[in-house]
C-alpha cells in the first residue's frame, strides 16, 4: 500500500510540473530570418504608405519638368534601357531593377541635380528614358512587376546592370570603382550571357591615339606625357583590371575606361593591350562594368525559362523582391 501512496507521489508532481511547463509560453523563434520590412518611401515622392507616387521628372531633351506617376516614368525607363522585343521575363527583371534604382536615388541622393526634380532622363545621372519605345510589352511588364523592388537588410539595393558580363559579374570594386564596403548581395558568379548577343559585345577590339590615352588621364588628374608601354597592374576577383600602368604612371581601370570612351573600351574584362608608333590597341570580352544583372544573361534566362524573380536573385544575392503599392 506504501508503494502505491509513493507512486501516487510522484504522479501528481509529474503533472503538476507538465501543467507548469504547458502554460510556458510558446519560445519566439529569432526575428528577422526570412522577412523584410519595407523600406520607407521617400519623403520627396511619397503620398502615403501603399500608394503610388507621383515623380517630378527633368526631360532633359524639352528642358522642362513633368509631373508623371511612378509607373509611367517606369515605362520609359524600360524602354530606353532594354530592346522593347526581349522576352517577357527579361524586361520584368530590367523593371524591377529601374523601379528600384529610382527609389534607391532619391533615398540616396534627395533628388536630381536639376532643382526642382526628383530624377531626370539624364542618362549620366539617372538611367535612359525614351518614350518614344514604349509598347505593349513594355507596358506589360511593368504592370506584371507593379510596384516590386529589391531589398536587403530593409534597403533598397543598388541596382546595377550592364550589357554583357563577359561570362562573368564583377565586383562594384572592381567593376565600378566603388569607393564604399562591398554590398553583400553583389558577388562573383557566373553569367549565362546569351550566344545572341552581338558578337562586338562579346569580343571586341579598338584603337586609340596616344593623345587620346593622354587626354583621358588628364581627366583622371594624371599628368601621363608619352608612354611606350600599357600593362595591366591589378586585376580583380573577376579577372577585371583595376590598375593599368600606362608609362610610368599608375591609373584606377574602371575611371580610365570611363574617360577613354566605354563604348569603345566597353570591359576591363581584358584580353591585350598593345602600343605601336601612335596607336594603342585594346581587346576584350563583354560590355559594361560588370557589376549586377547582365541584360543578356537576363535574356538568356528568360528565354531558358526562368521568371524575373528567379533572374535577379541569381544576380543579386541573398535579396528579396516586395511590393510598395498595388
Amino acid at each position: 500500500m506504501k508503494r502505491y501512496k509513493k507512486i501516487s507521489l510522484y504522479l501528481i508532481v509529474f503533472l503538476m510540473v507538465f501543467a507548469v511547463m504547458g502554460c510556458r509560453p510558446a519560445e519566439r523563434p529569432p526575428q528577422g530570418r526570412g522577412t523584410e520590412e519595407k523600406p520607407p518611401i521617400p519623403e520627396e515622392i511619397t503620398e502615403g504608405e501603399g500608394v503610388e507616387p507621383t515623380l517630378k521628372v527633368y526631360i532633359v531633351d524639352e528642358k522642362t519638368i513633368k509631373e508623371m506617376k511612378f509607373e509611367e516614368y517606369l515605362e520609359g525607363v524600360l524602354a530606353g534601357e532594354m530592346h522593347n522585343d526581349w522576352p517577357e521575363e527579361a524586361l520584368a527583371a530590367q523593371a524591377i531593377l529601374a523601379r528600384t534604382f529610382v527609389m534607391e536615388f532619391i533615398t540616396d541622393k534627395g533628388g536630381s541635380k536639376y532643382e526642382g526634380a526628383d530624377v531626370s532622363t539624364d542618362i549620366e545621372e539617372a538611367q535612359a528614358w525614351d518614350a518614344a519605345k514604349v509598347n505593349e510589352r513594355i507596358k506589360a511588364a511593368v504592370k506584371q512587376t507593379r510596384g516590386r523592388v529589391v531589398v536587403s537588410d530593409n534597403e533598397y539595393v543598388k541596382a546595377w546592370f550592364h550589357a554583357h558580363a563577359g561570362g562573368k559579374t564583377a565586383t562594384a570594386q572592381e567593376g565600378l570603382g566603388f569607393d564604399a564596403e562591398e554590398p553583400p548581395y553583389i558577388q562573383v558568379i557566373e553569367s549565362p550571357d546569351s550566344p545572341e548577343a552581338p558578337e562586338d559585345d562579346v569580343n571586341w577590339t579598338a584603337t586609340f591615339s596616344k593623345s587620346e590615352v593622354v587626354e583621358a588621364g588628364k581627366k583622371q588628374g594624371h599628368n601621363i606625357g608619352d608612354f611606350n608601354s600599357i600593362e595591366i597592374l591589378e586585376k580583380g576577383p573577376s579577372g577585371r583590371a583595376t590598375k593599368l600602368k600606362i608609362g610610368e604612371v599608375t591609373v584606377a581601370a574602371p575611371a580610365f575606361r570611363i574617360a577613354l570612351d566605354s563604348t569603345k573600351m566597353k570591359s576591363n574584362l581584358l584580353n591585350n593591350i598593345s602600343v605601336e608608333g601612335d596607336k594603342v590597341t585594346i581587346s576584350g570580352t563583354g560590355y559594361g562594368h560588370g557589376v549586377g544583372m547582365s541584360q543578356w544573361g537576363a535574356f538568356q534566362m528568360a528565354k531558358e525559362g526562368n521568371n524575373a524573380e528567379r533572374i535577379i536573385k541569381h544576380y543579386f544575392k541573398g535579396v528579396n523582391i516586395i511590393k510598395l503599392w498595388e
